[in-house]
């Protein structure tokens, strides 16, 4: 097989979807691995590292769309990239199609089929590449909160640990899953008050186990957030449901309840966020105020910081990929259930439920492809 390492193009995204080790191995077992000039320099690798592990660098991203049988990315294709796909080919990136129609549509009329990292799922849950970034985007959540809480950057002016004498930041996070576990720990390290919401009740009394003294656990409802964010310095948004449109749990009113100068991150923001004033920014112009509340709403949190994500997005994705190459994508997903839940689209039908109920269009289950 032929796999397609094209350079991101989103707005300040520095993430590559391969590293050397995987050329290496992908090549040993008879594959070609082509990958754009310079696509993995933001990371801190050079083309020729690529070369010594047995990629070619090609001169053009067309080259790459034109030969490879699977493209691997990062992020989600843009508007320049819909119209290079060739019918059939594989496509192998985070999608997060629930909250891009326009996307989604694109997808199905190239008749690629597109499997989304954010959807692989184990049979006991799991979200195996979706938890190395979760992860990372969680930890930076809790440092961005923090600089933006200074006053020169329009916050409050709280240092998170406080100081003698001194109370520290609160931090509200809402949803504990794995951005919501991370923050939460990186938060309380830094010596704030944490106050970190959780829907399922079993989830708070595993979490119960590893948290810190200076973190609060709270069954996550309407009154409990609202109340919450009343009296927050800087309020997470770590809510998700796998592949669909994230819920907004954070009204317009709430947000007007909170102090001004204080900051929101919402980390949900790629699935449509989970607060009613977020809109996506970059990490170019990444914060806005709405009623004196700072705003920080990047879709690619973890770009920021592309050497640490590109390593840990590759070991992760790995596995999956050499699967889907040693035995294409047909007898991949029938032999791995992980694999099947990641199609979202194949050849014009959308094969993942949340993204055709969110957008009102027919679901064919994957298994009528495999």
């Amino acid at each position: 097989m032929i796999i397609g390492v094209p350079k991101e193009i989103k707005e300040e995204e520095y993430r590559v979807a391969i590293i050397p080790a995987g050329v290496r191995t992908l090549t040993a077992e008879g594959h070609q691995v082509l990958i754009e000039k310079s696509a993995g320099e933001g990371s801190g690798i050079s083309d020729e590292e690529y070369k010594k592990t047995g990629a070619r660098i090609a001169e053009t991203r067309e080259e790459i769309f034109d030969k490879a049988d699977l493209i691997l990315k990062v992020k989600e294709p843009l508007p320049s990239e819909y119209h290079i796909f060739k019918e059939g080919q594989i496509l192998f990136t985070y999608l997060h199609l629930a909250s891009n129609p326009e996307l989604t549509h694109a997808l199905m009329k190239s008749g690629i089929v597109a499997i989304a990292y954010e959807t692989v799922q184990t049979e006991d849950g799991a979200l195996p590449l979706l938890v190395p970034m979760s992860e990372i985007a969680g930890k930076i959540a809790a440092h961005i909160g923090a600089y933006y809480l200074g006053k020169p950057q329009g916050g409050k002016g709280i240092l998170m640990g406080g100081a003698p004498g001194v109370p520290p930041a609160h931090v509200v996070v809402i949803g504990g899953g794995t951005v919501g576990a991370c923050a939460s720990l990186v938060a309380a390290g830094m010596g704030a008050k944490v106050t970190l919401l959780e829907l399922k009740l079993d989830r708070i009394r595993s979490l119960e186990h590893i948290m810190p003294k200076n973190v609060t656990l709270l069954a996550s409802n309407h009154y409990n957030i609202e109340k919450a964010i009343q009296e927050a310095d800087i309020v997470i948004g770590a809510v998700l449901i796998p592949g669909a449109k994230a819920p907004r749990v954070v009204s317009e009113e709430m947000v007007k309840q909170m102090k001004p100068g204080s900051v929101l991150v919402d980390v949900a923001i790629d699935q449509g966020g989970c607060v009613e004033t977020s809109r996506p920014t970059t990490h170019r112009d990444p914060v806005y105020q709405v009623y004196h509340v700072i705003h920080y709403c990047v879709s690619n949190i973890p770009g920021a910081f592309p050497y640490t994500s590109t390593f840990a997005l590759a070991n992760a994705t790995f596995p999956y990929l050499l699967e889907i190459a040693n035995k294409g994508y047909k007898r991949a997903i029938r032999e791995s259930f992980a694999l099947r839940q990641g199609v979202n689209i194949s050849r014009g039908k959308i094969n993942y439920q949340p993204v055709a109920e969110s957008q009102g269009l027919k679901y064919y289950p994957v298994e009528k492809i495999v």
